[in-house]
């Protein structure tokens, strides 16, 4: 890829406390899908660097962004992949849905279109990044550009959707306003270490004896 298609910008400065990633963070890869337009890039400009560049062009391929920071006294490092939605890129970018811990699914509050798309883009999800436990892996749904007067798709809706679709977390954001931008993306590491952690107490709960066959543990708590 060229320096336009994939951008790392893991050298950017920590947010949280102004350190690099030490030993200690979690790495976490959530991906953003959705329509070209919907406003993707400028969701994850705005929560890395704090700004918002209305002459943004559509992102060709992948980018990708990091930031450390701080969720429930847990250090994190997000690292944030952006995805070209047009379907002539779709060769570059679903390589990249692989290793994903977190998908946002992203559509924009003033173009319908982009939400009914939003189904087309969890399946092409679902099928290129090989997650191991599909009915469980972490959803959140981002309504954009609720800056706009003109609104084609109601709250209402989009929530219905995201009930009907594993009860996926609803933000409604804007880009340009830096309206629930930071709530968004630490809703997307809140769904992620919760499913972590309930993986790690299921292990904890129970042993493997030499045969294979799993034992309950007694000194575990339910």
């Amino acid at each position: 890829f060229s320096g336009n298609t994939l951008q790392c910008q893991g050298h950017l400065p920590n947010r949280v406390g102004g350190n690099t990633m030490s030993r200690n963070n979690v790495l976490l890869k959530v991906i953003l899908l959705g329509d070209g337009g919907v406003g993707k890039s400028s969701l994850m400009n705005r929560y890395v660097t704090d700004r918002f560049d209305s002459q943004s062009f559509h992102t060709i391929g992948v980018e990708f962004l990091n930031r450390d920071l701080e969720v429930d006294g847990r250090p994190v490092t997000l690292q944030i992949w952006d995805t070209a939605g047009q379907e002539r890129f779709k060769s570059l970018r679903t390589p990249f849905y692989r290793g994903a811990d977190c998908c946002l699914l992203t559509f924009a509050v003033n173009d319908l279109q982009s939400f009914l798309n939003l189904s087309c883009w969890k399946k092409e999800f679902m099928f290129y990044s090989d997650v191991k436990e599909p009915e469980s892996f972490p959803f959140v749904v981002l309504g954009n550009k609720v800056d706009m007067e003109r609104r084609e798709v109601g709250e209402d809706e989009a929530r219905a959707w995201c009930e009907e679709n594993g009860c996926c977390p609803y933000f409604e954001t804007s880009a340009k306003d830096d309206t629930n931008v930071t709530a968004a993306f630490e809703a997307a590491v809140r769904v992620v270490l919760a499913a972590e952690d309930q993986i790690g107490h299921a292990l904890l709960g129970s042993t493997i004896d030499l045969h294979g066959n799993r034992k309950t543990s007694r000194g575990s708590c339910c």
